[in-house]
């Protein structure tokens, strides 16, 4: 193909803040490649306000309210076959939005960081064939990812890519990069002065996350637990919920061992500060804190994506899933006291590390379809050494 710079467009949804971290963190990797021609849409929102909007309400509530009827419909849905009804109809949504917006933009390939498969269809009907990419954002694989008219699958593990080859999709059409993060992950930097000074450097530093809209339960339990003893200091980070925020500020304030945060950009500062974390298993937090070589504690997960991404961090014997304070106060002593058992957990850490993830998805896809002319893929940036298509 010629050496003009590609025009790319990102599709994602605002559940939740994972998807979008994910597609800025390619955007950014397109950037510093000198691509600039980047157009991110929030297909949802764009195309039924109203329903993205009630339907963001419904999955944020489910965290508080009935979180088993979410997860039984995602594992009822979870092995559907692409052309399944249920799948069809809910990949009709945006169509015309997504139309509109493909050639008012005209994108050279498309990257789906969320599940909304409208646009294999239109470019059937529109007798277009231009490239179409799928960045999955967890640890686990649901039928709505897949389908026929996606060129290229990018997956956080091998275990997956295994799964996406049983379910029937082409070995040398998905790669294990690793989940997209933005590039201060694989940059260790020293936290600024005035936050070191904060910090005690004699009591471990545990980081509570509660998601970005601080949906997490129990974070009241968790902190006067680990407050309690004098043996640890707290982070707190709320997200985008003000309530929470308020609550933890107005019980625990005062101590000198608490520091709450609402929504933070610099997270990445905040993880290489502490010793571990307490988070809901979203799988770009995961991600994170696994390229950080953070120790995990996965809280109460939901049943859906998250449950099961916390299963398979437990499974591979890198975090444990608990459900109540007290289990918390054990699996964190019993860890953080044991130096064998912590070197253990970090090293098998470093089988799911991807902090350049970004980087190889971007390099993968450059070599793959905006090839120069007379260059190899190797003289435009190689994929992760890592990276291998079996």
């Amino acid at each position: 193909m010629s050496a003009k710079p590609p025009k790319i467009m990102i599709l994602y949804a605002s559940y939740g803040d994972g998807h979008y971290r994910a597609s800025k963190a390619i955007e950014a990797c397109f950037q510093s490649k000198g691509i600039e021609e980047i157009v991110l849409l929030d297909l949802l929102a764009e195309a039924h306000p109203v329903l993205n909007e009630l339907t963001k309400f419904i999955y944020h509530s489910s965290f508080k309210m009935l979180p088993s009827v979410y997860g039984a419909a995602y594992e009822m849905t979870k092995d559907l076959p692409p052309e399944a009804a249920l799948l069809r109809a809910l990949n009709s949504f945006g169509t015309s939005k997504l139309k509109e917006a493909m050639f008012r933009h005209e994108p050279d390939l498309f990257i789906h960081t969320f599940p909304q498969m409208a646009l294999p269809d239109i470019l059937k009907k529109s007798r277009l064939s231009l490239p179409v990419v799928n960045i999955i954002t967890d640890f686990d694989v649901h039928a709505r990812w897949i389908h026929p008219g996606v060129d290229r699958y990018y997956v956080a593990t091998e275990d997956m890519r295994t799964e996406m080859m049983r379910r029937g999709v082409s070995g040398d059409r998905v790669l294990a990069s690793g989940i997209p993060l933005r590039s201060d992950f694989h940059h260790v930097r020293e936290a600024a002065p005035v936050f070191r000074e904060r910090l005690d450097p004699a009591k471990k530093t545990v980081l509570l996350m509660a998601g970005a809209y601080g949906v997490m339960q129990g974070n009241k339990d968790i902190c006067k637990m680990l407050l309690e003893g004098g043996k640890y200091q707290v982070l707190a980070v709320c997200g985008r919920n003000e309530e929470l925020y308020k609550d933890l500020s107005s019980v625990y304030g005062e101590h000198p061992d608490f520091h709450a945060f609402g929504f933070v950009n610099e997270i990445a500062l905040l993880m290489q500060a502490s010793d571990c974390i307490i988070t809901k298993p979203g799988g770009i937090t995961l991600s994170e804190a696994l390229a950080c070589r953070l120790p995990l504690f996965l809280y109460r997960p939901v049943p859906g994506q998250e449950l099961n991404n916390a299963r398979y961090l437990q499974h591979k014997g890198i975090a444990p899933i608990v459900y109540d304070a007290d289990s918390l106060r054990q699996e964190i002593e019993a860890l953080l006291l044991d130096g064998d058992r912590l070197s253990n957990v970090k090293a098998k850490m470093e089988s799911l590390r991807k902090p350049e993830a970004a980087e190889a998805i971007v390099n993968d896809i450059m070599a793959t379809w905006f090839q120069p002319e007379g260059k190899t893929p190797d003289s435009i940036g190689s994929a992760d050494p890592r990276l291998v298509i079996h």
